[in-house]
């Protein structure tokens, strides 16, 4: 019902939704056979292992060290056919049931009882009594989907050349101890590649080698599977509708952003929102926190290093309030200046946007360090995530930025979706960013009220698809463990930096003593398109160009630079064809 002035009054409920969830949550009891009772379904137990199949039977070291490449098998041991079980990963999604408080159930279910999808549940196997739904009647999933643990065998914690100390997932401190060879160990990297399809194709008469990593990463078949899957059978869309498709790409939906959280160490799962990429979510930050919090003659500091990404947002506010931007110098390493980013931050510093590991250069920031230097002036900290999450263990928590913004493709997932972690506080207090459906809680002509975080910065229908996806991927990589990922790339980069050197002529950009696994050069006499031109026609994919961070680049007396960026999936072997065709370049 309606008052004198249009505007929706306490009892409006033009759809009956009470009577709609009710019904609903009647006819999916009958469903299942649970008219009598309210114990969820029951499913059998099995003894399924918590690692991917393909991890089944490692041996126990690799010898892998830099300089030393590995020797792996040519058909590892743990396959027995030529595709992987993919069920114990994200492509079969696990239901959020079982770890609904309170739901009755004792027994741990299996991975492969918790891959179901449409075909055999008939309403997403959600709790229809579940106290906290949505708007519409869907039982939330905020906070009660617990992601697969990690199985971290020997792995102790990420190694000493970060800066991140370990921690669980829920933010407690873990062993400082460095993994060394244990890293290792739990990849075994053929295997791996068996899971990414994209690798598995011939460019020009060559094998295809991957080494454009920082622009985007291959996908492996759970993250393709999860996305196709969800169109074919879980198609609908969320917080909107009782019926049993919605309730399904709802818990999905909100189980990728649980897992997100876990991944990342939030406290909090409202404090993770969905966006297409890290552009609009540094943008998201610019025209809300900033524009009402920074003012006219206040300072953004941000650094050389960063990405087109994390500067124009920043130079727009500036702009739009008359705040000043400062830029934090780098020296001929590429590493930051401390000191000089110490004298930097003041008291009219209101913000601090930094990248953690440079996309052009590799450089790893301390981000710890900084965060510290700012917080003693009030200011804020966001950090640009996109180049270190695919990379190295992160927990928010500790970083204790106030802000962390990453893609989902670089992470291994889908293109077009993306993630902003703040802390609750902030984003609570924050505008939305644009108006719409979903992110508002009652709306007449004369005002309108908004949902909290995340949902009022998620208007519109969302990249359903795409948070599945990366969902899929984060299980993934959860399934190898980020230390152990960190570990290994850590061994290609020595030794690719190492091999790199033997080229005549070519001048390595970016030598930071802490870095992740991105090799910038230019080569005297021979310009950046035609090296990358070359390399592409031997089935080597690179980038070569300024990477979106032309004052990086400039930096360093260039206008661009070729960039062969590595991932876990990569071998010495692939490193060894780089540096024979560069060689054979040079001789042309």
């Amino acid at each position: 019902m309606t008052n004198a002035h249009n505007s929706i009054t306490d009892t409006h409920d033009l759809f009956d939704t009470a009577l709609i969830t009710r019904l609903a949550n009647e006819s999916y009891r009958e469903s299942v056979g649970l008219a009598q009772s309210s114990s969820p379904l029951q499913r059998p137990s099995s003894s399924v292992p918590i690692v991917p199949t393909a991890f089944v039977g490692i041996p126990d070291g690799l010898s892998g060290i830099a300089g030393t490449p590995p020797t792996f098998p040519t058909t590892p041991a743990a396959f027995s056919g030529e595709r992987p079980d993919h069920t114990n990963l994200a492509g079969g999604y696990p239901s959020a049931t079982a770890a609904y408080p309170g739901s009755g159930r004792t027994e741990q279910p299996s991975r492969s009882a918790t891959a179901r999808s449409g075909d055999d549940l008939a309403s997403g196997e959600h709790l229809p009594d579940s106290p906290d739904v949505y708007p519409f009647g869907e039982p939330r999933c905020n906070g009660s989907f617990k992601a697969p643990k990690t199985d971290a065998h020997s792995v102790h914690s990420v190694s000493d050349f970060y800066f991140l100390p370990g921690t669980d997932p829920q933010g407690a401190a873990a062993s400082a101890e460095p993994s060394g060879s244990h890293a290792l160990s739990l990849l075994e990297v053929n295997a791996i590649r068996r899971d990414f399809p994209a690798l598995h194709q011939r460019v020009h008469g060559h094998p295809l080698i991957w080494f454009d990593n920082a622009a985007t990463t291959q996908k492996p078949r759970s993250v393709i599977e999860a996305t196709a899957r969800f169109y074919r059978q879980d198609n609908s869309n969320i917080h909107r509708a009782a019926h049993a498709l919605a309730a399904r790409s709802s818990e999905l939906y909100e189980g990728g952003r649980e897992k997100v959280r876990q991944f990342i160490g939030a406290a909090d799962s409202k404090e993770i929102v969905f966006v297409r990429g890290t552009t609009e979510a540094i943008n998201l930050v610019a025209q809300t926190y900033g524009r009402a919090h920074i003012g006219a003659g206040d300072e953004i500091l941000l650094t050389t290093m960063e990405h087109h990404a994390n500067i124009v947002p920043w130079q727009l506010l500036a702009q739009q309030t008359g705040a000043v931007i400062r830029v934090a110098p780098i020296n001929d390493a590429g590493e930051l200046i401390l000191d000089a980013v110490a004298s930097l931050i003041g008291p009219r510093t209101k913000l601090v946007a930094l990248t953690h590991v440079s996309n052009a250069l590799g450089t790893i920031n301390p981000i710890e360090t900084v965060v510290g230097w700012a917080r003693a002036y009030g200011a804020r900290v966001l950090v640009d995530g996109a180049q270190s999450i695919p990379h190295m263990p992160i927990n928010v928590q500790t970083l204790g930025c106030d802000f962390f913004v990453f893609s989902g493709h670089k992470l291994f997932g889908p293109t077009g979706i993306g993630v902003l972690y703040g802390k609750l506080p902030l984003l609570e207090e924050m505008p939305p960013y644009q108006g719409g459906g979903n992110m508002i809680r009652d709306v007449t002509f004369e005002h309108t009220t908004y949902q909290g975080s995340p949902q009022k910065f998620e208007a519109g229908t969302p990249d359903i698809a795409g948070v599945i996806g990366l969902g899929a991927a984060v299980d993934y990589l959860s399934h190898l463990g980020m230390p152990a990922v960190a570990g290994y790339e850590h061994a290609l980069l020595e030794y690719a930096t190492h091999a790199l050197s033997s080229v005549r002529g070519l001048q390595l950009i970016g030598t930071a003593a802490t870095k992740a696994s991105v090799l910038s050069f230019v080569m005297d006499g021979i310009p950046n398109e035609r090296v990358g031109q070359y390399l592409d026609r031997h089935g080597i994919a690179v980038r070569s160009g300024h990477h979106c961070a032309q004052p990086t680049v400039r930096r360093f007396g260039h206008e661009g630079t070729v960039r062969p960026s590595l991932a876990f999936y990569n071998t010495y072997e692939e490193i060894d064809r780089l540096v024979e065709a560069l060689h054979e370049l040079r001789r042309t």
